[in-house]
């Protein structure tokens, strides 16, 4: 089965930065499009940023300029850099693929990690 595992979440003061990484394990034969998407308290899942298997990002307004997506091919892992970070950039972050694998495939979510910047 397809496991999304997400890492490097944290506390950070305003304008700092972090990286989260996300690893994909489950006898993956393929990964599509994969994407960031945030959840902050009282709010709906949003999209953060996602990228192709080309490697083509795009990204929500809200963070152009200041996040990057990028991913690793080879072993499976997608990442955001995330610099200047804001209160508001305070949410849940969820790694998201379109996955196959030996049993078939599918659309996955990882479990979340916490971000919280402090002002």
């Amino acid at each position: 089965q397809v496991q999304l595992v997400e890492s490097g979440g944290g506390l950070v003061q305003l304008g700092g930065s972090l990286r989260l990484s996300c690893a994909a394990s489950g006898s993956i034969t393929r990964i599509y499009d994969m994407a960031w998407y945030r959840q902050a308290p009282g709010k709906e899942r949003e999209l953060v940023a996602a990228i192709n298997s080309g490697g083509t990002p795009t990204y929500a307004d809200s963070v152009k300029g200041r996040f990057t997506i990028f991913r690793d091919n080879a072993k499976n892992m997608l990442f955001l850099q995330m610099n200047n970070l804001k209160p508001e950039d305070t949410a849940v972050y969820y790694c998201y693929g379109h996955i196959m694998n030996l049993d078939g495939g599918g659309d996955y979510w990882g479990q979340g990690t916490q971000v919280t910047v402090a002002s």
